[in-house]
């Protein structure tokens, strides 16, 4: 997310430019497995270390043409594109809102802030994508996919962090894994949307908290309380978007059908291989979480605030 000032050394925003995979939409969620499910058809295995570090902020046709390479597969960049689209078509149907996008959103219209919506992505698969939430398309007065620009990020054709910081434009960073070195060159690092304050760029601040919390779309976690912490699970860490991080106020059951209140605090740690802690704190104090290794069933409505993940 990059905002544009009235003159250098101003946070007044006069504009902003959003990036669109992995700052609004929870794209790399929805589309996971896509690429594994289309190697095994040619036998091949997926590499996740590779995908996850080295394909970050590619344009499709130069990641189709290394995808080829490194994996040696009997198909032309054209042909690899051709064959996986309908495939990642399918799943864009499903990606969902990242938190706090559709409320940044609402806020910049509703006070008249302009915004473009610039990605390394087609404009045509731009257009596919956004296209799934109602009042996206409207809302942005300049969409620009690689294919509209001579050159994709990071030159400041398109507007990336290098990009922006080329262009002198100020930049928020919201931070996927294996992109936290990125967000050392922004003015600001957010772990979510949801800690961005509209008051501290000369814009008034959110009106839809209530009572210190901010009420928010249901968020569901499955997994094991271990040691006064979620995990066990592939759903406790990799179900949930990188940018759910925080302190969370929600439900539990667990071994019942009686729901208990807790807060959740969901930490990051990026240069570990869980990358992400779950920690959970029953409300009710009458409850007995003694003992470990109980089935957790978890619902998140509401976010109270950010954490401190150094």
């Amino acid at each position: 997310m990059s905002f544009c000032c009235e003159f250098q050394g101003c946070n007044n925003v006069s504009a902003v430019i959003f990036d669109l995979d992995g700052t609004l939409l929870d794209t790399e969620r929805a589309t996971r497995g896509v690429l594994n499910e289309f190697l095994g058809k040619y036998g091949k295995e997926l590499n996740k270390e590779r995908e996850e570090k080295k394909r970050l902020g590619m344009t499709q046709k130069d990641s189709a043409a290394l995808i080829v390479k490194d994996y040696q597969l009997p198909l032309t960049s054209d042909q690899f594109i051709k064959e996986i689209n309908p495939l990642y078509r399918e799943r864009w149907r499903e990606v969902k809102a990242l938190p706090g996008a559709n409320r940044i959103i609402k806020h910049f219209v509703k006070n008249g802030v302009p915004m473009a919506l610039a990605s390394n992505s087609l404009r045509e698969y731009i257009n596919a994508k956004i296209s799934q939430h109602k009042g996206w398309t409207e809302s942005f007065s300049v969409i620009l996919g690689h294919d509209q620009v001579k050159f994709g990020k990071p030159a400041p054709d398109l507007v990336g962090v290098k990009a922006a910081n080329a262009a002198k434009i100020k930049v928020v960073a919201v931070p996927s894994r294996g992109e936290s070195d990125c967000s050392k060159l922004a003015n600001v690092t957010l772990n979510s949307l949801l800690e961005f304050q509209p008051e501290l760029w000369g814009l008034p601040p959110f009106d839809d908290w209530v009572d210190n919390t901010l009420p928010i779309e249901p968020i569901h976690l499955n997994g094991l309380y271990v040691n006064g912490s979620l995990l066990g699970t592939t759903d406790a860490t990799f179900a949930i978007p990188d940018q759910v991080v925080g302190l969370y106020f929600g439900w539990t059951k667990f071994n019942s059908d009686k729901n208990f209140k807790i807060l959740v605090s969901i930490h990051l740690d990026f240069s570990s291989v869980a990358y992400k802690k779950i920690d959970v704190w029953l409300i009710d104090a009458n409850t007995d979480l003694t003992s470990d290794h109980k089935k957790m069933q978890i619902c998140l409505v509401g976010y109270i605030r950010a954490l401190d993940n150094k």
